[in-house]
């Protein structure tokens, strides 16, 4: 092998080394941040790039994804003096690559560590009872603050989530009761409320029954009335009607020997009745009495008839 073949084997190996020192693929969703001689150069987006060799270098890489953050527990002091494990997830996103890289050293452990104090602060306003409702407002004020701060790092806050608020286990027990009391009496006031409806329905439907009873005797106390009414009345029609018939009767050829006999007959029916309800028997005291009895009845037919015509 001559000398001018291993000199161009030499080139070429030097041509393939500065390519692939050079050639640079971004992936998608990330940025390179490029430096010349130590100095910041450029930014480069996603794609394919040549560098200048021995020139320059990519000095950092950041993706322009939203990352979720770890802040790890901590110990807060609320406002009512006890001691509180918090944690949380807090949510970012780099909205400018060269800040991110000159504006701090490490963003993403400056905004945890900023988010715990901010989140300390907030805690320390709040009573514990209050720290559970107030939640959401705590993970505004410790978004605002951080966000605030993380603006000269080209950070963007997005998001922050109290993950757990634990208190002391004293602490737990004490609210474990209170919790277990407020729901006992809860349920003890659903009870009464029951009972206390279902005596309202048993009145109402007593009270129901009751005036349906009275409506119902009333009812039936009309109609009975209004049938004894109507029972008076045809008796009297049909009693006035044979009345008339009779003095008609009377009135007629044969008529009064009619009567005089019916009576008779009559007379005679109610001794013997009377004669088997009692011992004691009344009998006129001559035989001419009955006939008497028999005349005088006749003639105050014969008068009713009369009259009647």
């Amino acid at each position: 092998m001559g000398v001018s073949t291993v000199i161009a084997v030499g080139i070429a190996a030097l041509v393939i080394i500065a390519i692939f020192q050079t050639a640079r693929i971004v992936p998608q969703k990330q940025v390179f941040i490029i430096e010349r001689l130590g100095k910041y150069s450029s930014t480069l987006d996603a794609g394919f790039h040549i560098l200048i060799p021995f020139l320059d270098k990519v000095a950092y890489k950041h993706s322009l994804k939203e990352v979720a953050v770890d802040v790890p527990a901590q110990t807060c002091i609320t406002k009512d003096n006890i001691a509180v494990e918090v944690d949380g997830v807090l949510y970012m996103q780099v909205m400018d690559a060269k800040k991110a890289s000159y504006g701090i050293e490490d963003y993403l452990f400056a905004s945890s560590q900023l988010a715990q104090t901010t989140m300390r602060s907030e805690i320390g306003k709040l009573e514990l009872d209050r720290t559970f409702e107030e939640r959401e407002a705590i993970n505004a004020a410790i978004i605002s603050a951080v966000d605030k701060a993380s603006d000269p790092w080209g950070v963007k806050i997005t998001r922050y989530e109290i993950k757990n608020i634990t208190p002391p286990q004293t602490v737990r027990d004490a609210l474990e009761k209170q919790m277990r009391a407020e729901r006992e009496k809860r349920a003890a006031i659903a009870e009464s409320e029951g009972q206390r409806q279902s005596k309202i329905n048993i009145a109402e439907g007593e009270r129901q029954q009751a005036i349906a009873l009275s409506e119902g005797e009333k009812q039936k106390r009309i109609n009975e009335a209004e049938g004894r009414a109507k029972e008076i009345e045809l008796v009297s029609i049909a009693t006035a009607e044979g009345i008339r018939k009779i003095a008609e009767t009377i009135n007629e050829p044969g008529g009064n020997d009619a009567v005089n006999l019916r009576v008779a007959e009559q007379y005679i029916k109610e001794f013997g009745n009377l004669a088997k309800e009692s011992n004691t028997i009344i009998i006129p005291s001559t035989l001419s009495d009955v006939a008497g009895m028999v005349g005088s009845l006749t003639s105050l037919i014969k008068t009713t008839g009369k009259a009647s015509d």
